[in-house]
């Protein structure tokens, strides 16, 4: 045991003493408070951040003290949550805002006006304006906390074939998606904080769950950018980041998404332009335990997910104990594993790439919950979220 911890320690000495400035992993923690395995993972050289859950989350002041302490080890680390609303959304007592699903903003986007009302288009103004409130209230909440960045908004399309996606997405089409996205961005970005554009191109259209089962969806690239990737084009310049779906479209290439560099290049970078942060879905997903057909282990995946072009990997749920076991060494292996690949220049470390990531660290000085729900915009964006109609 002594042996393969300095063996691991040795490598990512190894690493630092090379000058490397590339942190691409984001991880997840066991508990409420950080524990010291928790801390050693986070102080290795290739640990970006973290990703938080609702086991994470018991109260604000707890949450607050946690994202400190995470601050207090590592200034820089981005510190992250999935906070969408609706069922996707990790803190929602004590205080935190529950947020409506976004289906409930395209409904809103589609209601008919008021006899009385003069002036058309007043239900899509509405519309964007609850949008944006529903970005802003998220955002500056958990700001307030420490968290710099939720995994926000979902671009997919409601095809109404994907029960993983469902009432997550705006709506069927992907004009009123990227008008109602712009504006839940504009609120987030209000509140000092990044977004993230997810499923690219698109998770919508398949029945399957990226999180049990591959996907594919066989549509043609003309139909896909036509239709579901529509929004990632539009968006391109205010995204900050983009996280691509464990999908495989085999008219376009024979791996997912992530792991494509036709995908993530070619066509995410060259054609259209986006030169914000690539954010790997999750690599224990079970979309992402297969590349050309053959099983993958984590840091093998997560090799490919760099080459193919992503900047940021997550790797969720691999702190947490099953029942009767009392230690689980899997993320410690994985970050030794991706460790000895960079030494084996299986990839490399990309300065753009960490450039990228401290991008979506918040911006400017958040404010306490205190100051927070007595601000006038706060106070008026509460109000506009009451006016969203129900499910």
């Amino acid at each position: 045991m002594k042996k393969s911890k300095l063996s691991k320690n040795s490598h990512a000495a190894r690493v630092k003493d090379r000058g490397v400035q590339h942190a691409p992993v984001l991880l997840d923690i066991h508990g409420l408070e950080l524990t010291k395995v928790d801390r050693a993972r986070l102080s290795h050289v290739l640990t970006g951040g973290v990703i938080l859950f609702a086991r994470n989350f018991a109260n604000k002041a707890q949450l607050s003290d946690l994202c400190a302490s995470i601050r207090a080890l590592r200034p820089d680390a981005l510190i992250c949550i999935d906070q969408e609303g609706g069922r996707v959304q990790r803190c929602k007592t004590d205080g935190f805002t529950v947020l409506p699903a976004m289906a409930q903003l395209g409904k809103a986007w589609h209601q008919s006006q008021a006899p009385s009302e003069t002036l058309g288009g007043l239900a899509t103004l509405r519309a964007s304006a609850m949008a944006w409130a529903a970005g802003y209230v998220m955002a500056s909440e958990l700001r307030a906390c420490g968290v710099d960045l939720s995994f926000a908004p979902v671009l997919d399309l409601n095809h109404g074939e994907s029960g993983v996606i469902g009432d997550r997405a705006f709506d069927r089409d992907p004009r009123v998606v990227s008008m109602l996205a712009q504006s839940v961005m504009h609120g987030m970005r209000d509140a000092g904080m990044a977004n993230c554009g997810k499923h690219f191109p698109g998770h919508g259209f398949v029945r399957a769950d990226s999180h049990v089962d591959m996907p594919v969806d066989t549509r043609a690239h003309g139909q896909i950018a036509t239709d579901d990737m529509l929004p990632y084009g539009l968006l391109s310049g205010p995204l900050m980041s983009i996280m691509p779906a464990h999908v495989i479209y085999p008219e376009v290439d024979s791996r997912a998404c992530g792991f494509s560099v036709e995908w993530l290049q070619n066509i995410l970078r060259e054609q259209l332009g986006f030169s914000g942060a690539i954010v790997s879905d999750d690599l224990s997903m079970q979309g992402a335990r297969e590349i050309d057909g053959r099983p993958c282990s984590f840091s093998q995946a997560a090799v490919h997910a760099l080459n193919a072009g992503c900047d940021l990997l997550l790797l969720c749920n691999q702190s947490v104990l099953p029942p009767g076991v009392k230690t689980n060494d899997t993320l410690d292996r994985f970050l030794d594993e991706l460790t000895l690949s960079l030494l084996r220049e299986e990839w490399l470390a990309n300065e753009e790439s960490e450039l990228r990531r401290r991008a979506l660290l918040g911006v400017g000085e958040a404010k306490d919950w205190w100051n927070l729900v007595r601000e006038p915009r706060y106070i008026q964006a509460m109000e506009l979220l009451a006016q969203i109609p129900p499910a």
